[in-house]
């Protein structure tokens, strides 16, 4: 390089501390703004579309609305998959886009959904009521609170929740408020068909009259001379009163509507979807934080907020917080932030004992000063604090000291050379600098696997990438351009100068009396004077005497290595693998899912005698129960559930990790004894994209009958496995249906339709809407159905009066036979064929992947005799672990690219970049031994570190061999070239691992980036051992040197 950046440094030291001075104080800036959240921004690329067929069974809804959508989807070419149910008169598609594509394509996907499924929505049947699109599944209400009080109908609650709601919109960083559970208010008028039989009316009438009597009809105006004066026509009802004496008339007599029906205010029924917290129902008030927004910040504002709203609300009502996200961001923060100090305080200590006070102290400064420059640098780029991110930090802490333990280590050994503080500054960025920047990228490129996956799973860990590369080259400048200028103002001008700690001194005494007597050396004081040759202790003797070994018995050495490399691939498949570990948030998930056609009282029915088991529990904090729905999206990897009538969610909120384990095994223990035929689910939180049920395996074929014969083998298969439980289908029951057979000629006969039976029974029992009462904002709904004992009773079905076209009744019976049946409820497709998914959790300790690899050589004998055209694949964990290992393989070869391309920049030499690629699998030796010691599973965060990891050693070893081919070019033997480079480049080597191994022992605590911590570890320390023997040996094998070689022969 032309420009030596140290010796400008140095020279321009005004302008270097007044840089250093801004960017601490810019990084302090950054880091107060920087947003905060649990997780990364996480795109959700999935849509619904939703069509309704008001009267259809299943199987003509999967036929004949939703396989012809489907059709349509498939010709995006933009879907990992497309996955519907149809149900009785309703058709539910989930397009899921291609896992490859960014957020920035969604928008325009979405648009293309929208275009094709409007393009055939004429093609659809008769009657089909949609279709209708939702793509917003990425919004995470964190905070959710419950509003309730006994005496207090919804009405009441509706108003002072939408009161909050308003309330709420004006914090700071709220984007979007949604109310939970709300119950529309409806007017009911229960008016009996034989009442109406016998009085001579029918349901028709009474509906024209009500809403011919409350339309708002424009009567026109005056216009005058001097005004516009506007005409207004009275009757329209204002109170129900006003409803009840309605004058009715039949057969020339006029009747109150009072005192034919009854008439009264509620609210849906059958009910919609309820919330229900601490057994009691409420509404929901969920809130959701702005895109790169502070949760903390916000946290605090709305706890503000909270404490004001609770004063405003009347006697008996109480806002309760349901979840809270602040706080456990708040203390996942804390805890990495915990973390980091401990890492960097190891750091420090490594610094201060291996490289003595002033060195050590240099080392220290430039910590804080590349962390300011990183969060400045996160600011700019948009990038917040969650747990990818400041996991990240702490891995990145351990390298990025790296370059500035060499640069320091390096203007060292030449002071106490002799060389003045200048000169040993410019040194080191000449012998130095090119070489660190080369081994900062080849580690930054270990990263860049991650930055290319083009997946969800990529997309979610893509942060690893962003904030090491950034710690890392800005550690570089800072090893380049502060660390020399810190070096020239606080190391001494020559080590003989250097002031004596007595009390480090004596520690070190003590420490060295600890280690064998060749290693003591390396902890005492080196000679003091100016032509003292530091390499020339006992340490480094034997050291070079180990090198020398390892040269003259090469082959040995080369051999033993790669016989370690093949032992540890062999013993890796006894790692155990997962994809993404359990999170370590208190709450815990429950599901309750019914049979098929059951009924949301019956779903509720069951959702409180949870509730009464869950209230005997002194260790649960609180738990709120959604009945006919799903929770809220409260945490960003929720595996959330759409709206079914038969299914009920809990979230329970426990006092700490040891009260949730314990309640989660009372209840896996719970279920099958007292809700034995409810199909159930206890489950902790996910980390990474959700997944649900861990344990999957879809059959899909043409015909439904056999599907389900083979998903029962496939489920007995299942069973059989020690390891699984809960084992299950997706679908399969059959629900109840009554088929009304109509008698068509005694029907045509009286002038009764099948259309107009089907709109008397609608009108009867669920009740078809008259009007619109209007209440100040509120438009309430007014419907006329029959009374609760026709509604209730399904024996009186067959003598309902129905109208026919005299104006006269008959009953049901005469012109229906009524036949009890079964049919599908629900028919679930998959890419177009009906699909049937088994599921399976594992309660024990053993991994997903495990369990898969058990189960699937019991499967061989189904998928071998499977008819054409039907499939067998395996779904859950396994595969969407498949999918991201494939997107992060995907960067593999442009990785490979990369780093070769710097190794020929920098070594100039294609046989010396592949031998240094060689070395780069080698640490996987170290990574198996650890992995299994210490019996830490490898997950997909496991798999980044140790790709990373390959960066790492191949920057030791590009350093090592640039040191041997620069000694060879000043004219020493390739022999003594590779003992001594080795012995002046093994304490930088050793310094730096030793800082990068020790830093990663207080994040190996992390669930979640543990087993990559321990990995990297284990990796990096048999690794360093290897650049220190093997490399030098395989250098010498490559290139065939001896002690005979002479000078400038290698090449």
């Amino acid at each position: 390089m032309s420009v030596n950046l140290s010796a400008w440094a140095i020279r321009n030291g005004s302008i270097v501390r007044f840089a250093m001075l801004v960017l601490a104080l810019v990084g302090i800036f950054s880091y107060q703004r920087l947003g905060q959240s649990e997780d990364p921004p996480f795109t959700f690329k999935v849509m619904v579309v939703r069509t309704n067929w008001p009267g259809a069974s299943a199987e003509a809804v999967s036929q004949q609305v939703t396989d012809r959508i489907e059709k349509k989807l498939l010709e995006t070419g933009q879907y990992e998959f497309i996955r519907s149910y149809s149900k009785p008169g309703e058709s539910l598609i989930m397009f899921i886009a291609k896992d490859s594509l960014t957020s920035d394509h969604m928008p325009d996907l979405w648009y293309e959904v929208r275009k094709k499924t409007n393009d055939i929505k004429f093609n659809l049947p008769q009657g089909v009521q949609g279709p209708f699109f939702n793509d917003e599944f990425g919004d995470t209400f964190g905070n959710i609170y419950a509003l309730s009080g006994d005496g207090f109908d919804y009405a009441t609650l509706k108003n002072y929740a939408e009161r909050i709601e308003l309330d709420l919109h004006r914090v700071p960083d709220v984007a979007k408020v949604d109310l939970v559970g709300l119950q529309d208010e409806k007017i009911w008028i229960e008016l009996s068909n034989t009442k109406l039989a016998t009085l001579g009316l029918s349901l028709y009438q009474v509906q024209q009259a009500i809403d011919a009597q409350n339309a708002v009809n424009f009567s026109s105006f005056f216009e005058t001379e001097t005004d516009r004066v506007q005409l207004r026509v009275s009757g329209q009802f204002k109170t129900v009163e006003e409803l009840r004496e309605f004058p009715v008339r039949a057969d020339g007599r006029t009747f109150r509507l009072g005192e034919i029906a009854d008439i009264s205010r509620g609210f849906s029924d059958p009910a919609a979807p309820k919330m229900r917290f601490m057994g009691k129902e409420g509404i929901g008030i969920a809130v959701a934080m702005r895109k790169g927004g502070d949760i903390i910040a916000l946290g605090d504002s709305l706890e503000s907020e909270f404490q004001r709203l609770q004063k405003t609300l009347p006697v008996g009502m109480r806002l309760e917080k349901v979840s809270d996200q602040p706080a456990a961001v708040s203390h996942s923060v804390g805890e990495f932030v915990k973390v980091l100090a401990e890492a960097v305080i190891i750091v420090l200590l490594v610094s201060f004992f291996s490289l003595g006070k002033r060195p050590g102290l240099v080392v220290a400064l430039s910590i804080p000063l590349v962390l300011a420059m990183t969060f400045t640098t996160m600011y700019l780029f948009g990038i917040g604090l969650h747990k990818i991110s400041l996991g990240a930090l702490i891995l990145a802490l351990g390298l990025l000291v790296d370059d500035a333990i060499i640069a320091v280590e390096m203007m060292a050994i030449k002071m106490e050379q002799g060389f003045d503080r200048l000169s040993a500054a410019s040194y080191a960025y000449t012998s130095t600098a090119f070489p660190m920047l080369t081994g900062t990228l080849i580690t930054a490129a270990g990263f860049l696997p991650i930055a290319t996956a083009n997946s969800s799973t990529g997309e979610y860990t893509r942060s690893i990438f962003q904030v090491v590369t950034i710690a890392l080259l800005l550690s570089w400048i800072a090893a380049v351009i502060f660390i020399p200028y810190l070096g020239y103002r606080l190391l001494p001008e020559s080590h003989a100068a250097a002031p004596v700690n007595k009390k480090t001194q004596r520690l070190k005494q003590r420490l060295a009396l600890m280690l064998p007597h060749w290693a003591q050396s390396w902890l005492q004081p080196p000679v003091q004077s100016a032509d003292h040759d530091p390499y020339a202790t006992p340490f480094y003797q034997q050291l070079k005497k180990s090198v020398s070994w390892c040269l003259e018995h090469r082959r040995t050495v080369i051999l033993a290595t790669v016989a370690a490399f093949v032992v540890s691939v062999l013993l890796f498949r006894f790692v155990p693998q997962q994809f993404f570990p359990a999170s370590t948030r208190l709450e815990l998930m429950v599901d309750l899912e019914l049979a098929e056609g059951a009924s949301l009282k019956d779903t509720q029915r069951v959702a409180k005698a949870l509730e009464a088991e869950l209230a005997k529990r002194k260790d649960i904090v609180n738990f709120v129960s959604y009945v006919g729905t799903g929770s809220p999206r409260f945490y960003l990897p929720l595996d959330q559930k759409l709206p079914q009538a038969n299914f009920s969610q809990f979230v329970i909120l426990t006092k700490d990790i040891e009260s949730r384990e314990d309640t989660r095994r009372w209840l896996i223990d719970l279920m099958p004894v007292k809700f034995p035929n409810v199909q159930t689910r206890v489950s902790r939180l996910e980390n990474g994209p959700p997944v649900g049920y861990p344990i999957q395996f879809r059959i899909s074929g043409e015909h439904i009958d056999e599907i389900k014969r083979l998903a029962h083998r496939i489920a007995d298969k299942v069973r059989e496995n020690p390891h699984v439980a809960n084992v299950n289908l997706d679908w399969d029951e059959p629900s109840k249906v009554v088929r009304l057979n109509i008698d068509q000629d005694r029907a045509r006969a009286l002038g009764v339709t099948s259309t107009d039976l089907a709109v008397f029974l609608r009108g009867s029992l669920s009740g078809s809407t008259v009007s619109t009462f209007r209440e100040g904002n509120e438009l309430i709904e007014i419907l006329l159905r029959g009374p609760e004992d026709e509604r209730v009773n399904l024996d009186m079905l067959d003598s309902l009066a129905v109208p026919t076209a005299s104006g006269a009744s008959v009953p049901l019976s005469q012109i229906a036979d009524l036949e009890f049946a079964m049919e599908d409820g629900i028919i679930w497709h998959r890419n177009r064929l009906p699909s049937i998914t088994v599921r399976a959790d594992i309660y024990d300790d053993t991994t997903p992947p495990t369990v898969t690899a058990q189960i699937l050589p019991t499967l061989e004998g189904i998928r071998a005799s499977l008819p054409s055209g039907y499939l067998l694949e395996t779904g859950g964990t396994v595969e969407d672990s498949n999918r991201g290992s494939r997107s992060v393989a995907a960067g593999v070869p442009l990785f490979l690219l990369v780093v070769m391309s710097l190794l020929m920049l920098q070594l100039k030499s294609f046989r010396r970049s592949i031998m240094v690629l060689m070395t780069a699998p080698l640490g996987l030796i170290g990574v198996t031994a650890f992995l299994l010691i210490f019996r830490v599973p490898f997950g997909f965060v496991a798999m980044l570190g140790t790709i990373a990891l390959s960066g790492m050693i191949m920057r030791n070893s590009v350093i090592l061999v640039d040191q041997i081919d620069h000694d060879i070019g000043q004219g020493h033997t390739p022999y003594d070239a590779i003992i001594d480079a080795t012995v002046r480049r093994f304490r930088p080597i050793v310094l730096t691992a030793m800082a990068a191994i020790l830093a990663m022992i207080p994040l190996s605590r992390s669930v979640f980036f543990g087993p990559m911590a321990t990995a990297i570890m284990g990796g990096l320390l048999v690794a360093t051992l290897l650049t220190v023997f093997f490399l030098p040996a395989l250098y010498a094998a490559w290139f065939k040197v001896s002690r005979d070689t002479p000078a400038q022969t290698v090449h």
